[in-house]
């Protein structure tokens, strides 16, 4: 996405404690925004720990990965676990009835992970080194993510899409995924980016052709809304960030870990 509204990765897991945003908007779902009377958390060992978390290692190619053996990793796991469990029988009730169940994923850092990008701009962001790095289209998948989107398909879920990546970044989103093995459903009804010079008739609240005041929770819910309007019941939407999952219009709501940056 990279998401304009994003706290650089250490602001972001120190928000606890009081963090300043990176530009504007205020933090939601139990992180905060407050000044902290006590001196904040060591920068040099919050890096240690989010190393640690992810178990970081530099591979043969000079890209930083996550390790299948980290606790990010068995984090994952369990949510895909859960996951998996709750779309299986929200599929058969749902078909039971006659409805369309449908799950929405966020893309960034939900299917495909920052890791290297993260480290090597020193957690800090910038539009244009972003812009390049999703350009090269070679970001590995969140673990356990691709699988659960074609779990998800093989249960009779339609899967859409719903990232803050531009309009201008859809070939490049499009072929990561599709290198990552989530080859589902990749066509413009289902993967819904932003399009700030078109924005879509569903979005006129917020956003006109060149005229675009959509806080993340508008563009994400009004989407999923606009999901639910073409006659599907959204059973499950996923995404690293809170401001992916509020503002209703999904059953359940699954937050991926990331540690890394904050969106509001």
């Amino acid at each position: 996405m990279h998401k304009p509204l994003r706290i650089a990765a250490i602001a972001a897991t120190c928000a606890v404690a009081g963090a300043a945003l990176y530009g504007t908007g205020v933090a939601t779902a139990d992180q905060s925004t407050a000044n902290s009377t006590h001196e904040p958390y060591n920068i040099g060992l919050l890096v240690k720990d989010i190393d640690t978390y992810y178990g970081t290692t530099l591979d043969s190619n000079g890209v930083y990965q996550a390790s299948p053996d980290s606790q990010y990793a068995k984090d994952l796991a369990r949510i895909d676990s859960d996951a998996k469990k709750y779309i299986d029988k929200a599929a058969r009730k749902a078909h039971h009835r006659g409805e369309n169940p449908a799950v929405v994923f966020d893309i960034d850092d939900t299917l495909l992970l920052s890791l290297d990008y993260e480290k090597k701009t020193n957690y800090t962001y910038n539009g244009t080194t972003w812009a390049d790095y999703v350009n090269k289209a070679d970001r590995p998948a969140v673990f356990g993510t691709p699988e659960l989107v074609a779990y998800a398909q093989s249960k009779g879920v339609e899967v859409f899409y719903n990232s803050g990546l531009s309009e201008a970044q859809r070939s490049a989103a499009v072929a990561n995924l599709k290198k990552v093995g989530a080859d589902i459903n990749l066509d413009a009804d289902h993967m819904f980016l932003k399009d700030k010079a078109n924005p879509p008739a569903y979005l006129s609240s917020c956003a006109t052709p060149g005229t675009w005041t959509c806080t993340t929770v508008q563009y994400k819910s009004g989407t999923r809304q606009h999901i639910e309007d073409l006659g599907y019941d959204v059973v499950a939407n996923f995404g690293d960030q809170y401001s992916d999952l509020e503002g209703g219009y999904a059953d359940k709501t699954y937050k991926l870990p990331n540690p890394t940056y904050f969106v509001s």
